[in-house]
């Protein structure tokens, strides 16, 4: 699971020429943090997103504007969770890929897809917040589901269409069962790894910095608000732009470094360039799944409706596993409906403290 560039059968030797020994890539330090790290997203991830499809669903049935972003990506997470098990086998089993190539490239598909999706819907919830923030009054008319919805559509497709040449790489025929390593940097593979910089991670950190930003200082300007509610802001502003760097930023600045070194290296110079880079290239890219695992947790628990539809479930649990053992007693029977109402009464009372 790497960058869909070039052919490994060409990696391994159009890094160097003919005369040069094939670039021989070590593929076994990357096994074990990889494994772990992969594991840990979709142990988290997966009943996460899950729950969070259920919760926003119900927001968007509300009409919540918000919520069809956030459908959208926990939906688009749920799907790149799902990708996980394979590419853990993969990288489990030195980089040997068990299935056909069909499966290679459809799974690399979604893959890269869904990072990018994920990214886009990311500016969009953050500039429906600037919206709704700054322009209070203004957006009222504006923030409707149905642009949500075409805005949603519109990235789903740009992204889709813009990875169809995954399907025509070689990259994807499992050369040597390898499965989209990192390939020949050609002029054409530099250029995608510039335009993916650009238009997939530094417009979007823009647009991320400057929304958050606007929100954060029209919230701490306003004297309607408590202050607990502008600082819990202020957390929420600050963790969207640090997770975005953590999760994103590594890997998309190795792809500009090596874009870079297609101008600047010789042949037998890249190859040393791709030893180098391999290991540190991959982990990387495997950081970027991490944004799949807090995703849930950062928006959605975010949301004051979704965070009080937590805390009525999770009381109507509490009353049903703990109501019915408590008042079997045949000794206390003519006590039941009188003791089920303070049971339920100090429940709801404590979950308010907790939520």
């Amino acid at each position: 699971m790497h960058e869909p560039t070039a052919t490994q059968g060409s990696v391994t030797t159009a890094n160097c020429t003919t005369s040069e020994p094939p670039c021989t890539l070590n593929y076994e330090d990357d096994r074990v943090p990889l494994v772990v790290l992969y594991s840990m997203v979709l142990i988290i991830g997966l009943p996460a997103n899950i729950a969070t499809i259920y919760l926003t669903f119900v927001q968007v049935c509300r009409k919540n504007v918000l919520g069809i972003y956030l459908l959208s990506l926990s939906l688009c997470d749920l799907m790149y969770i799902c990708t996980l098990p394979l590419w853990t086998d993969y990288v489990n089993a030195g980089h040997q890929w068990r299935w056909n190539a069909t499966s290679c490239k459809l799974t690399g598909y979604l893959f890269f897809n869904n990072m990018y999706i994920s990214i886009f819907l990311l500016c969009c919830i953050s500039i429906d917040r600037y919206v709704a923030v700054v322009y209070a009054v203004e957006s009222r008319g504006l923030r409707q589901q149905k642009l949500a919805v075409a805005v949603t559509m519109a990235i789903i497709v740009v992204v889709f269409l813009g990875h169809l040449p995954v399907f025509t790489m070689m990259e994807g025929d499992l050369i040597e069962k390898l499965c989209f390593e990192p390939g020949q940097r050609t002029l054409t593979v530099t250029g995608f790894n510039y335009a993916r910089f650009i238009i997939g991670f530094l417009v979007p950190l823009v647009i991320l910095v400057f929304t958050n930003r606007a929100i954060l200082v029209n919230v701490q300007a306003s004297t309607g608000l408590r202050s607990c509610q502008k600082e819990r802001v202020r957390y929420l502003a600050y963790a969207v732009v640090t997770l975005f760097l953590v999760c994103f930023a590594p890997y998309h600045v190795i792809l500009l470094i090596r874009a870079g070194s297609f101008h600047l290296l010789d042949v037998k110079q890249n190859c040393d360039f791709e030893k180098s880079m391999y290991t540190p290239y991959t982990i990387c890219l495997g950081l970027s799944t991490l944004n799949s695992a807090i995703n849930p947790i950062l928006y959605v628990l975010s949301s004051d409706n979704i965070r009080k539809d937590l805390c009525s479930a999770f009381t109507s649990l509490l009353l049903s596993t703990s109501l019915p053992p408590r008042f079997i007693d045949s000794s206390q029977h003519r006590m039941n409906s009188k003791n089920s109402s303070e049971m339920a009464t100090t429940t709801q009372e404590g979950e308010k403290h907790v939520c």
